[in-house]
């Protein structure tokens, strides 16, 4: 419905007012937007560098909105794995940010978080911490500590030091950035259920496996309905069961749900993508274990 709505209101737009025409031009960065967020990373990037150039040739280089589809493609090419490309972009944006708006503004403090989460990515671990931190002082100070803001660079926290090896700071980050959201947006949100994932993948390496399981599944049945069985998040918790499951000794239970992950993945982005083959080397590990080597091979190949 809303890329019927999108599409319609371009349409109209570009007869009305041009194709170069700054409110066509930010319909055409929401399409981005929504695109995705659907998965549809290659339509998304089409729609953020149109608005791009089309952005700096009205309103130059340095103007907010601009540097707004800056950022989203950073984002975007974070989440392809095109790290120095996402780490350009969001320094170009930081300073310019800095200057048009002053270090404490949200859209500065949004940008340092995604720098973070770049950091964190390429294993800058210390860097990362340094940045979040200053991230989460500016969010407290400027929208409070229960703002979802507030909230998204606590959950950040949680995965870094997780990643730190840090499982009870992450846990407490985890559960004030869960109790904020249930409270702000409800159990069903987009933002709620990323937190029940990453709290089960806490679990599920401390070995707490039934609570792991429980979060799993709340957290599959929220993106089902909230994304559709098809869209990444979805995707990454299918591949996460199995992962319990094949700890937990389930083999046929595991490997249904890294199939029915791996062909989603290869359906929303590809064969290549990251996630496609973490998918494919946990069926290969799986393959293996069970002696089934053949499989195995044709999974590593």
């Amino acid at each position: 419905e809303a890329e019927a709505m999108y599409q319609q209101a371009l349409e109209g737009k570009e007869k009305v007012l041009g194709p170069d025409h700054t409110l066509t031009l930010d319909t055409v960065n929401n399409l981005g937007l929504l695109y995705a967020n659907q998965g549809r990373l290659k339509e998304a990037e089409a729609m953020y560098q149109r608005a791009l150039e089309g952005k700096e040739k009205a309103l130059g280089p340095d103007h907010t909105s601009t540097l707004n589809t800056v950022s989203n493609l950073g984002l975007l090419y974070s989440n392809q794995g095109r790290l120095k490309e996402a780490e350009a972009m969001y320094q170009q944006v930081l300073e310019d940010y800095e200057k048009a708006l002053g270090p404490d503004h949200t859209s500065t403090l949004n940008t340092v978080g995604n720098l973070d989460n770049l950091y964190k990515d390429q294993g800058q671990l210390k860097e990362a911490e340094s940045i979040y931190q200053r991230a989460l002082e500016g969010k407290e100070k400027a929208l409070g500590p229960d703002h979802t803001s507030t909230l998204n660079t606590v959950g950040n926290l949680g995965l870094l030091y997780k990643d730190q090896g840090r499982l009870k700071e992450a846990e407490a980050m985890y559960q004030r950035a869960l109790e904020g959201y249930e409270k702000a947006l409800g159990p069903d949100h987009t933002l709620t259920l990323n937190t029940f994932s990453n709290l089960g993948n806490l679990y599920l390496d401390q070995g707490r496996l039934k609570e792991a399981k429980a979060l799993y599944q709340q957290a599959l049945e929220g993106y089902e309905k909230a994304l559709g069985p098809d869209h990444t998040s979805t995707l990454n918790t299918v591949n996460n069961l199995g992962s319990l499951y094949a700890n937990q000794g389930q083999l046929k239970e595991a490997e249904a749900m890294y199939q029915q992950a791996l062909e989603g993945y290869e359906k929303a982005v590809g064969p290549d993508y990251i996630l496609t083959l973490n998918t494919v080397n946990n069926l290969g590990s799986l393959y293996a274990n069970q002696g089934r080597l053949k499989e195995a091979e044709a999974m590593y190949q």
